[in-house]
């Protein structure tokens, strides 16, 4: 286990040094058993690091370690990017939430929802109202996935070859054509289901601003912030930094080893035809800190200011109808969160009730996670954020997450006024 320099002493911040030890000892069994490859983990309080630590192989094979520069697919880490760059433009006037994507995005008029039938024969009727920008932000809009195997239209979308990728030379313009072109699984609004509606906000961000999506985040957000690290594609001379990407050889929770997922794994190393917004980046830990202190900082960082102050708490809030969480307006499905106390914003979760969640945290506490277990959190109220990066897909193998929570909140010792 290695640990760089620190900025601060974490007792000055209120954390305990030997309750954030536990954290790295925890999760060196993992490595130790083999259930995963290696990691990288970052503690921040009041915008001051008081925790690193790295553990384990970033390439089990070679036998090369996890360093603090190593490079590590983020996968839908990318969704919170993709939705401060939306907002970004919305902040300059260039649409309103509440505007039809059609009227940007042509292929979305005239939608057809999902009623019945079968994926070869589907039953559908007239959409009630369009979709919107905020139904696409809020994951609302009755779009999916087709790894999520649980509903007729998962099973329409890997018919028409989107599973854990997209077809063969289709861009992104063409991607958003596509899953227009098929029907929604619910009205516009009614439910909440994870989808690749960020990948359509990416698409949307391109045509209002005139830029490819890789060009407009390195001029608008990773240039500003200094992330020099992040981006759709790894080049050859940094090739040696990315870590290698695994799989579970079993779904056992208890005796499950890792196998090498190398097609997955290569796709990073060219450059891309489609420009995913809901899961194509690599970063590192440093890089995902900046964007995630700039949140804390209510889009603001090193007299850098990406967003205002109270479109940052209005991205941040729960958006759900009713306030309601996302077991109450969810379909039971996978997501990189939890359900229970749980609601949504703007591309982010939102902690409602740790106490319904069963797990340590605070309310109002915002960030998402990334399919190859990777997660991070901004917590406004104890002003702390956290970057959690490795690569073992998918991440519902082991309950990484809620342990990391239980583990980093039992290390705050301040007092509570």
């Amino acid at each position: 286990m290695t640990q760089t320099v620190t900025e601060v002493d974490p007792l000055e911040v209120g954390l305990d040094p030997t309750r954030l030890a536990r954290i790295d000892r925890h999760f060196a069994r993992y490595v130790d058993a083999g259930r995963l490859p290696g990691w990288s983990l970052l503690v921040s309080r009041y915008g001051r690091v008081a925790h690193t630590a790295t553990y384990g192989r970033r390439d089990v094979e070679a036998g090369a370690p996890v360093t603090d520069d190593t490079l590590f697919r983020i996968y839908s880490m990318t969704k919170p990017i993709t939705s401060v760059a939306a907002l970004m433009l919305y902040e300059e006037g260039a649409f309103e939430l509440t505007d039809p994507v059609s009227r940007y995005l042509p292929a979305f008029a005239d939608q057809r929802v999902l009623v019945g039938g079968t994926a070869a024969r589907p039953a559908t009727v007239p959409a009630i109202e369009p979709v919107r920008i905020w139904h696409l932000l809020t994951h609302t809009a009755g779009l999916t996935y087709g790894f999520h195997h649980t509903q007729v239209l998962d099973e329409i979308y890997r018919a028409a070859g989107f599973e854990w990728g997209s077809p063969k030379g289709l861009d992104l313009a063409a991607c958003v054509d596509a899953w227009a072109g098929l029907p929604l699984a619910f009205q516009p609004g009614a439910e909440w289901n994870y989808s690749v509606a960020t990948d359509v906000v990416g698409r949307l961000v391109e045509v209002v601003s005139g830029q490819s999506l890789d060009a407009f985040f390195a001029e608008r957000i990773f240039g500003p912030l200094g992330m020099t690290d992040t981006s759709f594609t790894v080049a050859e001379t940094d090739a040696d930094r990315l870590a290698a990407l695994y799989a579970p050889t079993s779904r056992s929770t208890t005796g499950s080893r890792i196998v090498r997922n190398e097609r997955m794994g290569r796709a990073i190393l060219r450059e891309p035809r489609y420009l995913s917004g809901g899961g194509g980046l690599v970063a590192t830990r440093h890089d995902y800190h900046r964007f995630a202190q700039m949140l804390l900082g209510r889009g603001e960082l090193d007299g850098v200011r990406l967003l205002g102050d109270r479109t940052v708490r209005f991205m941040t809030a729960n958006h759900l109808p009713g306030g309601v969480d996302l077991a109450a307006f969810g379909r039971p499905l996978f997501a990189e969160t939890t359900f229970a106390g749980t609601g949504f914003g703007l591309g982010v979760s939102v902690v409602l009730d740790p106490i319904v969640g069963r797990t340590l945290g605070s309310a109002g506490e915002f960030g998402w996670g990334g399919a190859a277990s990777t997660a991070f959190w901004v917590d406004p109220a104890e002003q702390l954020t956290v970057v959690f990066l490795t690569q073992l897909l998918p991440s519902s193998t082991y309950p990484l997450r809620s342990q990391l929570h239980q583990l980093v909140y039992s290390a705050l010792v301040d007092r509570i006024e």
